[in-house]
């Protein structure tokens, strides 16, 4: 055999042994952890109560290495489930602000850019319920011509025909879709105007938050 592979196989088996004696043995560290009643027990071998209750891995001169957290029941595991769904959904929504709130200072440069936005939308809104009014009145006025009919044949005691009554009984429906269309366009109105002075309010705070951090 050539000298070369005398070495080789020298540096091979020293590295093997020290590695050997690098290497952590059974006994060179120890579990500790604290019951129920917070007494502290060591133990050479991880035992069930260890895992119950949490543990630290100390090594050979008394110094933790690793702390492991001790086992959740099931309740606690769907406890802790939910508040890491919350603080998730927190993070989505704080970003999901953030990026609005960006947004809203790229699309307004100023104060009063937004308040014209936010007029054109209450406008908007206005001239719908101008038309839903003016429907409304139409609907009411055929719904009196027709209710006008019926009274000249009760005077005449006639009676009203069966195709009127149908005709009235539907324009009220007619009348009575108008006057919710228009609520719910003077809700929807309230709903806007509020939540503009909420975003112009909002848009103040966001502007002097920007000038204080360029001071």
């Amino acid at each position: 055999m050539r000298k070369s592979a005398y070495v080789a196989i020298a540096a091979l088996t020293l590295g093997l042994s020290v590695q050997a004696q690098n290497a952590p043995t059974a006994g060179s560290f120890r579990y500790k952890w604290r019951d129920g009643q917070g007494l502290p027990h060591y133990s050479d071998s991880l035992t069930t109560d260890a895992i119950k209750y949490g543990y630290d891995l100390v090594n050979d001169q008394g110094l933790v290495i690793q702390h492991v957290d001790r086992q959740l029941n099931p309740e606690e595991r769907e406890a802790a489930r939910k508040v890491a769904e919350q603080q998730a959904e927190q993070r989505r929504q704080a970003e999901e602000q953030a990026r609005n709130d960006a947004q809203m200072l790229s699309a307004y440069p100023d104060e009063a850019s937004l308040q014209a936005s936010q007029q054109q939308t209450l406008a908007t809104i206005d001239q719908q319920m101008s038309t839903t009014r003016i429907n409304l009145h139409s609907q009411e006025k055929t719904l009196t011509e027709l209710l006008d009919r019926a009274a000249d044949a009760e005077r005449a005691k006639q009676p009203v025909p069966k195709d009127l009554n149908d005709r009235i009984a539907k324009q009220r429906d007619v009348v009575s879709g108008q006057r919710a269309a228009l609520d719910r366009e003077q809700a929807s109105r309230d709903t806007t105007q509020q939540q503009a002075a909420r975003q112009l309010q909002h848009y103040r705070d966001l502007k002097a938050a920007q000038a204080a951090q360029d001071r």
